[in-house]
């Protein structure tokens, strides 16, 4: 169990808590988009990024690679990582970031971290396992930003 903004996190029995959640938010779509990892033994953030013009769908592919670019940094290795995002995990599988945001002055320094991500997803060997969190079953992915309506 771990706390998170005054209150404590408890998962599932088959959710592992030697883990990050990570997820994304964006205003509008698109929109100020941001996204965000949370250690779920901890409860505490990991790393957030944004805001920045885009979606939703980046920002999860986006936080994904961070996630994964970070535990390789810091030879995390023991660690897996939950999102919510078919989308974004698929897109990690494959590589590449299949979004259909117009690349434009607004969106271009988005377009150039997307093309460093896929980069780096090309370069580096994922051991880490990627697992989609069931929020049916499990409630929101505690990365969640809360700001459903």
């Amino acid at each position: 169990m771990a706390e998170q903004g005054g209150k404590m996190l408890s998962f599932p029995p088959e959710v592992k808590s030697n883990a990050w959640a990570v997820d994304a938010a964006c205003s509008g779509n698109p929109g100020p988009m941001e996204y965000r990892a949370i250690d779920l033994q901890t409860g505490s953030q990991v790393f957030h990024f944004g805001p920045l013009h885009g979606t939703n769908n980046i920002g999860e592919f986006l936080a994904i690679v961070h996630a994964l670019a970070l535990m390789d940094k810091l030879g995390i290795t023991d660690k897996v990582i939950y999102s919510d995002s078919y989308n974004a995990i698929l897109w990690v599988n494959k590589k590449q970031c299949k979004t259909k945001l117009e690349r434009n002055e607004q969106t271009e320094k988005l377009f150039e971290i997307i093309a460093r991500a896929e980069t780096w997803l090309r370069t580096h060997a994922i051991k880490t396992p990627i697992i989609k969190w069931e929020t049916a079953k499990w409630g929101e992915v505690p990365a969640d930003f809360g700001r459903k309506n």
